[in-house]
């Protein structure tokens, strides 16, 4: 059964669901998650999850994101893509780089976001978009949210393409009706990509057709172990005496280990156990442990 983290380059159209379905039928996996959903209008990074990576996959969803996306400028869409129709035209002012720019730069930082009607959040049980569909608004809670880096890529007259770098919770169908707003006019999102979520940002992507091709020719894809979005967390190694009682649920002792929410677990042959806290120096409890090879 695979173990690992798949970097899948979602292709437009496809729900991210759709997506993670295709992956684990195509390498027969018990267990697979994905980890951030795509609309099925935006393209790129889907990590994907396979069965015992599914069980770190917490640690992956607070990281940052960077997208890239069009604006078209003078149209307001019912779901802030091109998906909607259209329920407000406004004309669009001349517009110049400098302007732009400084439009652009007044969203760096801390603020706050009502996330959209149409997104995946749940309400009753039910996602938000399905209430969407059937014409009921209900109220949403502004989110603390993050944009880290937002830079203009093209400006043409009526669309513009920038690239942004925000936190976890960002919608970026919101941001680009802000940012529309914000210069005077309306707009939507005519395309949007994930270039990455952290820490894969230097990662190549497995499209669906790589994937089926590498089993087809009986080999496997590549695969990211399952710790590797997690080096930023503290790790501790393990005897033989300490991992078999570990991983009987037992707390263990542990030279130098000092107080830690999370920590990477390894064996003495370097095998990654999991995830373990420490709550005293020197004393490691199991916290989410990886079933054995």
């Amino acid at each position: 059964m695979p173990n690992g983290i798949l970097l899948l380059d979602k292709p437009l159209g496809l729900s991210s669901n759709a997506a993670l379905q295709r992956v684990r039928k195509l390498l027969g996996a018990r267990k697979a998650g994905h980890v951030g959903s795509l609309d099925p209008l935006a393209t790129g990074m889907l990590p994907i999850v396979l069965d015992e990576a599914t069980k770190v996959a917490g640690e992956v969803i607070s990281h940052r994101k960077c997208y890239r996306f069009t604006l078209a400028l003078g149209e307001r869409t019912r779901t802030g893509d091109t998906e909607g129709e259209v329920i407000e035209r406004l004309p669009v002012p001349a517009l110049t780089t400098d302007a732009v720019l400084a439009s652009l730069g007044g969203f760096l930082g801390h603020s706050t976001q009502v996330p959209p009607m149409f997104s995946a959040l749940k309400r009753g049980g039910k996602p938000l978009y399905a209430l969407a569909r059937a014409s009921i608004e209900v109220e949403r809670a502004a989110r603390d949210i993050e944009i880290l880096r937002l830079e203009l890529r093209a400006l043409e007259s009526d669309s513009l393409e920038a690239e942004v770098v925000c936190t976890k919770g960002t919608y970026v169908r919101t941001l680009g009706e802000d940012i529309a707003r914000r210069l005077g006019t309306c707009g939507h999102l005519s395309s949007l990509r994930r270039l990455y979520v952290e820490p894969f940002d230097h990662e190549p992507l497995e499209t669906l057709e790589g994937v089926a091709q590498a089993v087809a020719e009986g080999r496997p894809p590549r695969l990211l172990p399952p710790d590797a979005p997690l080096t930023g967390l503290p790790a501790a190694a393990l005897d033989a005496e300490a991992t078999r009682r570990l991983l009987l649920g037992q707390s263990v002792p542990c030279v130098g280990v000092e107080p830690a929410a999370s920590l990477r677990l390894y064996g003495p042959d370097g095998r990654f156990l999991g995830l373990g806290l420490s709550l005293e120096v020197g004393v490691v409890r199991p916290r989410r442990l990886l079933a054995g090879p």
